[in-house]
């Protein structure tokens, strides 16, 4: 790719920050270091899943180098969009090879003609923990919810995401009342440095007589945006947390799955982590289910 300009953004003042905002919230610049989001004792203490999601991202190399609004902002990962010689549907050609060819990585649900996952760790951590995005281009500034960010194929097949020519991703904000307890799990091929086959994030805020006020649960790997499993929070909220069946919520997750020839290891891959999550942040000894 050529081209006649280039546009440094690295000294942009603030744009590489991690704050904490005068009503208890978080602002996280967009080119703000992934092993900087991870080590930081407000995002590990108070944001745990956005921990979780960014220390366990890629290889030590790439997290000391990549930046959040990268992350979330990448082009997905199917092989068959990724070859320079497949005209596939997703750069204008008029089919998706991967349905006769190998669809092993592929999504569960939310297909509609292109069966990408978007392959963003942060993205699915973001998502329980009720983050916005700001966004900067040449008409000025907007912000929105991280879920209105994510564009599947049924709503535009040429992009994942709703920014505009010359805008880009200046700040995430995180609520001061985002769920309290959360974590992120995922399961890979390798042990390090590969993208999740499936991942989940859950965060959950209990209140004063431990009934489960606020309950997120989030997947990725499993469609072409980050998938909010909202049969699972559904049967959370209200619910006393010693009252959940950590195994009938997680059998929830993904009600309206159409796996392909290849992929269906997914969907009990995502039950089990979905499973695994709840209990951890309700505090339930795992092997109890087992």
């Amino acid at each position: 790719m050529d081209a006649d300009r280039l546009v440094g953004l690295a000294a942009i003042p603030g744009l590489a920050s991690i704050e904490e905002t005068s009503d208890g919230g978080l602002t996280i610049g967009a080119a703000a270091n992934i092993a900087d989001i991870a080590a930081h004792p407000l995002v590990r203490r108070r944001y745990t899943a956005l921990a979780e999601a960014a220390g366990g991202l890629a290889t030590p190399q790439i997290r000391n180098e990549g930046t959040i609004g990268g992350n979330l902002a990448q082009r997905p990962r199917c092989w068959y969009y990724r070859s320079p010689l497949i005209p596939c549907l997703k750069k204008g050609g008029d089919r998706c090879y991967a349905l006769a060819g190998n669809t092993r990585l592929l999504c569960v649900t939310g297909g509609d003609r292109c069966y990408i996952v978007h392959p963003s760790d942060t993205a699915v951590a973001l998502s329980s923990l009720d983050a916005r995005l700001e966004i900067a281009g040449p008409n000025g500034r907007r912000e929105l919810p991280i879920g209105e960010f994510f564009a599947g194929p049924g709503r535009d097949l040429l992009r994942e995401n709703v920014l505009e020519p010359g805008e880009l991703i200046t700040r995430i904000s995180l609520p001061a009342d985002a769920p309290e307890r959360s974590a992120y799990l995922k399961v890979r091929e390798r042990e390090s440095g590969d993208f999740a086959l499936v991942s989940v994030a859950t965060a959950l805020t209990l209140d004063g007589d431990g009934t489960i006020g606020k309950a997120r649960v989030a997947l990725g790997g499993v469609a072409p945006v980050p998938y909010r499993a909202v049969e699972v929070e559904a049967y959370l909220l209200g619910r006393r947390a010693n009252d959940v069946d950590s195994t009938e919520a997680a059998a929830l997750a993904l009600p309206n799955a159409t796996p392909l020839p290849q992929n269906g290891y997914k969907l009990p891959m995502a039950i089990n982590i979905v499973r695994r999550a709840l209990d951890s942040v309700l505090g339930t000894d795992v092997e109890h289910r087992n």
